[in-house]
C-alpha cells in the first residue's frame, strides 16, 4: 500500500479550530495575549520531489530545526526577543518569544539520505527527493464499475 505525506499532530488538533474560532475571531487571533498561530503549510508533489513550503516571515534560518527521525520529518523554531527602551530614570524591557512545531509522515519512497532545505522571503521549502522507482510513471489500468 502506497503511504502518501501527511500531518502529524498539530498543537491543536482540527475539531478544536471551530471551537476557538468565536475568541479568535473576536480578539484577531490574539487569545490571552498571545497569538495562537502555527506557519501555515503548503505539501507539493511532481514527478521528482514531494516540497513542503512553509510561510514563517520575521525569522532567520538560524531559528528553525529540521529532525528527521524514522520516517517522522519535525520542522521547530524557537526565537526569543529582548528590547529594552531607557527614558531618564525609566527602563522598558518587553520579551518576545516564538515557537512551533509541525510534523509530517514522510512515505517510504522518499530518499531520506538527499532531504534538502532552503529559506527565503519569510517561505522555508523542504525538497523530499523521490526513490528512482517511485519516479517512473504507474502504467494506466482501467477499472471496471461493477
Amino acid at each position: 500500500m502506497k503511504k502518501t505525506l501527511e500531518k502529524v499532530n498539530e498543537v491543536f488538533p482540527e475539531m478544536f479550530d471551530d471551537f476557538f474560532k468565536p475568541w479568535n475571531e473576536r480578539f484577531n487571533g490574539n487569545l490571552w495575549g498571545k497569538m495562537q498561530t502555527v506557519p501555515a503549510a503548503n505539501i507539493s508533489e511532481d514527478k521528482d520531489n514531494y516540497l513542503i513550503s512553509l510561510a514563517a516571515p520575521g525569522l532567520l534560518k538560524e531559528d528553525f530545526h529540521i529532525d528527521l527521525e524514522g520516517d517522522m520529518l519535525t520542522i521547530s523554531c524557537e526565537k526569543e526577543e529582548r528590547k529594552e527602551e531607557k527614558t531618564g530614570k525609566e527602563t522598558r524591557h518587553e520579551y518576545n518569544f516564538t515557537s512551533f512545531s509541525r510534523s509530517f509522515t514522510l512515505p517510504e519512497e522518499v530518499m531520506m539520505e538527499k532531504i534538502g532545505a532552503t529559506y527565503a522571503d519569510g517561505i522555508l521549502s523542504i525538497q523530499l527527493p523521490k526513490k528512482d522507482e517511485a519516479r517512473k510513471p504507474l502504467p494506466m489500468k482501467r477499472i471496471m464499475i461493477q
